[in-house]
């Protein structure tokens, strides 16, 4: 009977550990998504955040916004335009003012709809930044890298015409 006894004892043992087990893997499992989407939240104030490669989505979210719409024309391969996102684009300052004030683009001038646009806005070189009224037409352009406060004070001056 004591055998019987020992037997339950350890079912039910390995019932509370496999059950402790379970729940440990379920954390593990689901711990990087939700660090990760606290990290998204988290970084929304520290870097300006941009649709992707989608002109006619900023029109839309700027004539909804009733906002200006910054545009970063770049290219893959260009040195200048990995340094505006790796800096200027992710200055808090920059950031907070950039997300507040502006529907932000960023599109790939050699891929999809870019190469046409590039055309249309008549880009010469690149990092090329423009600030668009919410009807699409061009407010303010600089060409080349430009340090975060540079990017405010660029980004001011267009709010100003």
């Amino acid at each position: 009977m004591c055998y019987f006894y020992v037997l339950i004892y350890r079912f039910m043992l390995f019932k509370q550990l496999r059950s402790l087990y379970l729940s440990l893997l379920l954390f593990i499992a689901v711990l990087p998504y939700a660090t990760q989407a606290q990290q998204h939240k988290a970084d929304d104030g520290k870097q300006i955040i941009f649709i992707e490669n989608s002109w006619t989505e900023a029109l839309k979210q700027a004539s909804a916004q009733n906002k200006y719409i910054f545009v970063d024309a770049y290219a893959s391969w260009c040195g200048p335009c990995k340094m505006l996102k790796a800096t200027s684009f992710k200055n808090s300052k920059a950031a907070t003012f950039y997300n507040k004030n502006f529907i932000n683009v960023a599109i790939d001038m050699e891929k999809g709809d870019g190469p046409q646009l590039a055309a249309q806005w008549g880009l010469q070189a690149y990092p090329t930044l423009i600030i668009f009224s919410a009807s699409g037409k061009p407010v303010l352009g600089s060409v080349g890298y430009i340090n975060a406060d540079q990017l405010v004070r660029f980004g001011e001056a267009a709010l100003k015409k």
